[in-house]
């Protein structure tokens, strides 16, 4: 569970005082609709710094409109390249480069509010700078956890960090959750967490066609705008399974106490089951606009631009179980979860390898969770220790990954 003094020990009155915020991954889906919030109660919060990997255009238009103090990319010739764009144009922001720069403005004196929304494990130094620094921690990147669960969750605690899940799921636990919070479910009268999950694009596919899924298919995902990564992870169910073991670090809740059910309106972003037979869910619109400004406003609640949830409109909410062997990838979180130790950051390093080479047309759709299991059975599980040693266990589980992508590509041949 989320520390109670963690979450509202900064909860106070902040209307009056203006937030300064950094956004990690600022030209991603969850970067550009944070943006879009803060647009709208610029009265509250400005954008002190915003980061990239390697969108140079991208971001210097978001710096033209937001005008942050700093801007950070990940490459030197990025940086270079941003940094000549801003001084044409006349603006002041100062352009760092690298990783150590994104941990800088994430755990800087003036920062507030930190989006954590880099995508992969590259999120991780930033979120536990952030941490460690003791901000505000909207978290939209779900590897923070799956690798570093008890080692974030650790840092947290100990820097009196604020942090707020903003992946939509989450959030809706979260809104849901009593207010009053231990670290056990069962002393609030909790009996279970219900994860919803649209299913995808091929929840009614057949396993035939499975293995035949183009990357454009997969893409096409049929209520959510987000990134590739996060698109594929949802097609494959992968996505779900991480939001397990995020579900778990965040509310202290066992396997068992985390179900998966396949919703396909994506109206219901998920339910906690108490031990009075109540049923409690947060409902509204598939957008992730409500968990931002749920996140920048919390205790209070700010616009987002979202339409009004109209259900005569919608007419029916639907509801039906996951299937595990249809889509792997769920079974396997659950594995990894059960298994403990490394297993979550070896999971997660053999998925990144395997979406990456699947859109990249070097797999199929359904190599992809046979690559990551190969990877789990192959490696061994260690208790976690150290980031060092999550780094090392990262950096060995994507070269197993790659090793299998190399033998299949020899026997394809």
């Amino acid at each position: 569970m989320v520390n109670a003094s963690a979450v509202d020990g900064k909860g106070e009155d902040t209307q009056d005082v203006i937030q300064q915020v950094t956004i990690l991954g600022a030209t991603g889906t969850i970067g550009t609709q944070t943006l879009d919030v803060i647009s709208q109660h610029q009265e509250r919060f400005k954008v002190f710094a915003l980061t990239a990997s390697t969108n140079v255009n991208g971001l210097f238009e978001l710096c033209l409109i937001h005008k942050p103090r700093y801007a950070v990319m990940l490459s030197s010739e990025a940086a270079s390249a941003l940094s000549s764009q801003l001084k044409q144009a006349g603006l002041a922001t100062e352009v760092l480069q690298g990783e150590d720069a994104l941990s800088d403005v994430a755990s800087h004196q003036d920062v507030d509010v930190v989006m954590a929304a880099i995508v992969g494990a590259a999120g991780l130094h930033p979120a536990m700078a952030a941490a460690r620094a003791g901000k505000r921690i909207l978290l939209a990147n779900k590897e923070t956890l799956v690798l570093a669960g008890n080692l974030f969750m650790q840092a947290v605690i100990d820097g009196g960090a604020t942090l707020l899940p903003i992946d939509s799921e989450h959030n809706a636990i979260f809104q849901v959750m009593p207010h009053q919070r231990t670290r056990v479910l069962a002393d609030m009268g909790v009996k279970r967490i219900l994860l919803t999950a649209s299913g995808g694009p091929f929840r009614n596919a057949s396993i035939e066609q499975l293995h035949n899924v183009t990357r454009a298919q997969a893409l096409n995902h049929p209520n959510w705008v987000m990134g590739p990564k996060i698109t594929i992870d949802s097609a494959t169910m992968m996505n779900k399974g991480l939001e397990v073991i995020e579900a778990h670090w965040l509310f202290n809740a066992s396997s068992a106490q985390i179900e998966v059910v396949v919703h396909p309106q994506s109206v219901i972003h998920s339910m906690v089951e108490y031990n009075d037979g109540s049923v409690l869910a947060q409902l509204g619109n598939p957008d992730m606009r409500t968990p931002i400004a749920y996140g920048l406003g919390y205790p209070q609640r700010l616009t987002s631009g979202v339409s009004s949830l109209d259900l005569l409109k919608i007419g029916r909410l639907d509801f039906c179980a996951p299937d595990r062997k249809m889509f792997p990838c769920l079974r396997l979180a659950y594995e990894a979860l059960d298994a403990g130790g490394t297993a979550p950051a070896i999971l997660n390093a053999a998925n990144e390898v395997a979406v990456e080479a699947f859109l990249a047309d070097q797999i199929g759709f359904m190599d992809i969770p046979a690559l990551i299991e190969s990877v789990l059975t192959a490696s061994s599980i260690e208790a976690v220790t150290s980031i060092p040693q999550l780094v090392d266990v990262d950096t060995r589980a994507r070269l197993s990954a790659k090793s299998w992508l190399k033998s299949l590509s020899v026997v394809n041949e």
